[in-house]
């Protein structure tokens, strides 16, 4: 079968043939509440296998979708005995996973968009499959404001996500170099902050630059369209809108939100360089009111319903401009705090209760901490573990996507023709070892840890191609790390997950993915030999990563 991520059980279903089979005349059955499973199964596994799938109770050849109120939300069996065909979910979402192993079942033709040999019949292992993730929240962060990636590419993702059981795409919409969001009351953060004259070619330290222009933005209705596609794959959408740094690009559009006292900002333009700017929002009331409208319409595009969670940055915050500028030492004064930490804190905790009078929560990287973390604030842990230790045992939700484990824009390999080498060496066996609940942990705060998540951070992806390579097939073992209910980490099966690759990396190739080979990069995804231009354009950092 080759399943992954790998289910908590599979048995085969003794006596008789090994396998049934799908054929033309095969028809759905959606009882209530899996309608949405039924239309994806036919737009998308129909697409494939040419095969109808028409709604219909037919005795013997059809394939039942109902939800058993018996299941946990997320969970999923399926059933295929040779009499029945079947998946049972605790919900819409446990049916849409159980139909994503279903289409595993068949092959990896079944990952294609149109079927290689029509009329062909389809055949599908007997079996009985239980299957429930360990985390609820299972995810994948896409830095597209470093280099903006079109809608369609995010739709894409969002079907590469739903294809390895992920449920969260967590979508980092403003930066320094870039605003990717339409705000209409703001017409100037796109106007202005979505474009960028030239970008720094490889990491910050590199002498070279692209001096092509850099930009784009999503439309409201662009916005509206990626929340609709992935809920209809249950997966939530989580926007990124960076406070109180990481502001070059709203600077830029709006010179009255930086410090005026200390900084022309009215100079400033969209950064064209990588690292963290030091030009940041000023705390001012202004301030304030101008992203309560921004994120009015934010909450107006991801409703409740789909998009609990806001994340709101709050990562590498300097605070040089705030020491030098009286206006934000009198801010200080004014409101009794003790320094610039806890002014940032004063920043997060305004919008977490902003926020929360709006039914939502707030999450923010795990500089948040600093200055007191705010009531309510949920910490995506990304400068290791210790961050979201600290939070989780003071009673705060936590998802953990240390750098140190799961940052794919982190090299896979150490050979010379990696292109634009960054960060550690992080093998696919090395995400496949990857723990998200620290060995020691409470149990108590160890509930609190929500799941985990994997970061794609683009300075050094320029284009598609870029993303696929360094996200998979990386992303394939991160998947089994969310999903599945593994040993300890030095006692997992790596040369068994490995031997399923093999089949998995077919199911890529049919979906287009442009992923790293398991022998290295192709010819053209190598870096290009040095020629005495290219020094320094890479950051590798040797040696093992600490645990922190």
């Amino acid at each position: 079968m080759d399943l992954i991520p790998a289910p908590r059980s599979a048995e085969g279903v003794p006596p008789g043939p090994a396998y049934d089979f799908l054929d033309a005349q095969t028809q759905l059955d959606p009882r209530p509440g899996t309608e949405g499973v039924a239309r994806w199964l036919r737009a998308t596994v129909g697409a494939a296998t040419g095969l109808p799938l028409q709604d219909g109770r037919s005795d013997h050849n059809r394939i039942v979708l109902s939800i058993d109120a018996g299941l946990a939300p997320e969970e999923y069996r399926i059933v295929v005995d040779g009499s029945v065909r079947r998946i049972d979910g605790g919900s819409a979402a446990g049916v849409f996973w159980g139909a994503q192993t279903l289409r595993q079942l068949l092959g990896p033709e079944a990952f294609r968009r149109a079927p290689l040999t029509p009329g062909r019949v389809w055949a599908l292992p007997r079996i009985t499959i239980r299957d429930a993730p360990r985390f609820a929240w299972r995810g994948l962060m896409l830095d597209v404001a470093r280099h903006f990636m079109p809608k369609d590419g995010v739709l894409r993702y969002l079907d590469l996500l739903a294809a390895h059981k992920l449920n969260v795409l967590h979508l980092h919409l403003t930066d320094d170099q870039g605003w990717r969001i339409e705000i209409k009351r703001h017409p100037g953060l796109t106007e202005v902050g979505a474009w960028r004259s030239r970008t720094k070619w490889g990491h910050r330290a590199s002498p070279l630059w692209t001096a092509t222009p850099h930009g784009g933005y999503y439309t409201q209705d662009d916005i509206r369209e990626i929340v609709a596609y992935a809920a209809e794959r249950h997966i939530t959408v989580v926007p990124e809108i960076d406070i109180p740094g990481h502001s070059q690009a709203a600077i830029a559009a709006y010179p009255e939100l930086g410090n005026t006292d200390v900084v022309n900002t009215a100079a400033l333009q969209v950064w064209d360089t990588w690292g963290v700017s030091p030009n940041v929002l000023a705390p001012t009331e202004h301030t304030l009111r101008f992203y309560e409208g921004v994120l009015e319409e934010v909450l107006a595009l991801f409703p409740a319903s789909s998009s609990p969670f806001i994340h709101i940055g709050g990562d590498e915050c300097p605070k040089g401009q705030w020491r030098r500028s009286p206006s934000a030492q009198a801010r200080i004064e004014e409101l009794g705090l003790a320094d610039e930490d806890e002014l940032q804190s004063w920043f997060i905790r305004h919008f977490d209760g902003w926020l929360a009078r709006r039914g939502r929560r707030l999450i923010g990287w795990d500089e948040i901490l600093e200055g007191g973390l705010a009531p309510g604030a949920a910490v995506s842990s990304w400068r290791g573990y210790a961050g979201g230790i600290a939070a989780a045992e003071a009673g705060h939700d936590v998802v953990m996507c240390p750098e140190q484990q799961v940052y794919l824009d982190h090299r896979q390999a150490g050979g010379e023709d990696e292109p634009m080498p960054i960060g550690y060496v992080r093998t696919l066996e090395d995400v496949y070892r990857f723990e998200p609940v620290p060995p020691g942990l409470a149990p108590g705060a160890a509930a609190h840890i929500l799941g985990t998540q994997a970061n794609v951070w683009t300075e050094v992806m320029e284009n598609r191609s870029r993303v696929d390579y360094q996200t998979f097939p990386r992303l394939a073992a991160f998947a089994e790390v969310a999903w599945s209910v593994l040993p300890a980490p030095a006692e997992r099966d790596f040369a068994a997950f490995e031997a399923r690759m093999a089949t998995h990396y077919a199911r890529l190739d049919a979906l287009g993915v442009e992923y790293r080979p398991p022998g290295g990069p192709l010819p053209w995804q190598r870096r290009p030999a040095p020629d005495g231009n290219d020094a320094g354009l890479g950051r590798p950092i040797e040696g093992a990563p600490p645990i922190v």
